[in-house]
């Protein structure tokens, strides 16, 4: 019988918004922390983006599971007041305002600390707080711009940059950050000390891309051209039934199962695809040849032949067709949660499975303020003062 999540007992002040901070910390929610969302008095501004339900966008959802909603006003001494009183409970700060603001509040780290020195105080940024884009404004695709990701990107026959079509630095930078304040938790577990945590998406995403997009550059005096490099290749390829898969052979033993799937015994002779490094070298010949052997196929056809013949392959599947992917399916990774507000809500589970912990995916995102009351009666506030508050205009509740 499994126990509580592995982060049960800990407490997070998330006074994040939009993705990489909000992802972030619904992670650490979904394993069990008890995450406070600290939003101003209308939300922030996600809850403003996408198709909305009932006062719930998809935006917010998204990113916002496993929560606990506060609306405080923060401009207001009471606000800031309620947020201390907080601090003092809490074990992680997670903020991704923009390097100075939280200054200013008077909530930088060092402030914390004279509250609770042993918390965890997280600070996500695009580019941290020191250098010249410092203090710039930043998205997504500016981070994609400067990381090497657009430039991997590249058309190969245009030489045109181009963006990835999701938030990879965004999402990325969650994930990094989620991995960092557990390993603090760690560290103040083991030796008793909270620490502060700073990281930037362009830190996050130059060293993400190194392996592959610039590993040539590693040796000092001996680099090498990162676009040829690189093992990008668009493996996107047609079949005869005008269906799309992707299919690569890396190794010999996948090199001779692919030549065989294709009926070209001829191909494993050939000089120019005999080792791993020719079919390196030879790429954009190796794969003119694969894209015109698929081409001969129908699509279940050559998958069944590729994965007889241990090819890694797989049909390139639409978002809707994603829905009924056997594998998908089979391993439940998209779960259905009933809601009296938004009804019949479909969202994918967090991805690890413990084997002596629950993980938690059912808490679907708060309304805005749905929690304010409750969570103030927790630091022990008068129901007078908790009025006041509402009445002045310190918090808001959910309607």
């Amino acid at each position: 019988m499994k126990n509580h999540g592995p982060l049960s007992g800990v407490k997070v002040l998330d006074l994040t918004a939009m993705v990489s901070g909000p992802v972030c910390t619904m992670m650490l929610g979904d394993q069990g922390a008890d995450v406070i969302k600290i939003e101003p008095l209308d939300g922030e501004l996600t809850r403003k983006v996408g198709n909305s339900n009932n006062g719930m966008t998809t935006t917010f959802l998204c990113c916002n599971r496993s929560k606990r909603s506060l609306a405080l006003d923060l401009k207001k001494k009471n606000g800031i007041n309620i947020l201390k009183k907080l601090i003092k409970t809490a074990d992680v700060l997670v903020q991704n305002f923009r390097p100075g603001t939280m200054k200013r509040m008077g909530l930088s780290y060092e402030e914390v600390t004279k509250i609770n020195k042993k918390i965890i105080y997280a600070s996500i940024s695009g580019f941290g707080d020191k250098g010249p884009y410092s203090s710039q404004r930043v998205y997504d695709p500016v981070i994609q711009a400067l990381s090497g990701l657009a430039d991997i990107q590249r058309d190969q026959e245009t030489n045109f940059p181009k963006m990835v079509r999701t938030i990879i630095p965004d999402k990325t930078t969650a994930m990094a950050a989620a991995q960092a304040i557990s390993s603090a938790l760690f560290y103040r577990e083991r030796y008793g000390k909270g620490q502060h945590i700073k990281i930037a998406m362009l830190d996050v995403m130059v060293s993400y891309l190194w392996p592959e997009g610039s590993a040539s550059l590693s040796f000092v005096g001996k680099e090498g051209n990162p676009a040829a490099g690189q093992m990008g290749l668009d493996l996107v390829f047609e079949t005869k039934d005008k269906k799309y898969i992707t299919a690569g052979a890396v190794t010999d033993k996948e090199w001779l199962g692919m030549c065989t799937a294709f009926n070209k015994p001829e191909l494993l002779t050939d000089d120019r695809f005999s080792t791993p490094r020719a079919r390196f070298d030879n790429k954009t010949e190796r794969r003119i040849i694969i894209a015109n052997e698929i081409k001969k196929h129908n699509c279940l056809e050559i998958l069944k032949k590729l994965h007889e013949n241990e090819v890694p392959s797989a049909p390139i599947l639409s978002r809707e067709e994603l829905l009924e992917n056997e594998q998908i399916v089979e391993n439940k990774i998209i779960e259905f949660h009933d809601s009296k507000i938004f009804g019949k809500v479909r969202s994918p589970r967090p991805a690890p499975i413990y084997s002596e912990s629950d993980i938690n995916g059912a808490q679907l995102a708060p309304l805005l303020g749905e929690n304010s009351i409750e969570i103030l009666e927790e630091l022990e506030f008068t129901t007078n003062e908790i009025e006041t508050f509402i009445k002045d205009k310190t918090i808001s509740i959910a309607n």
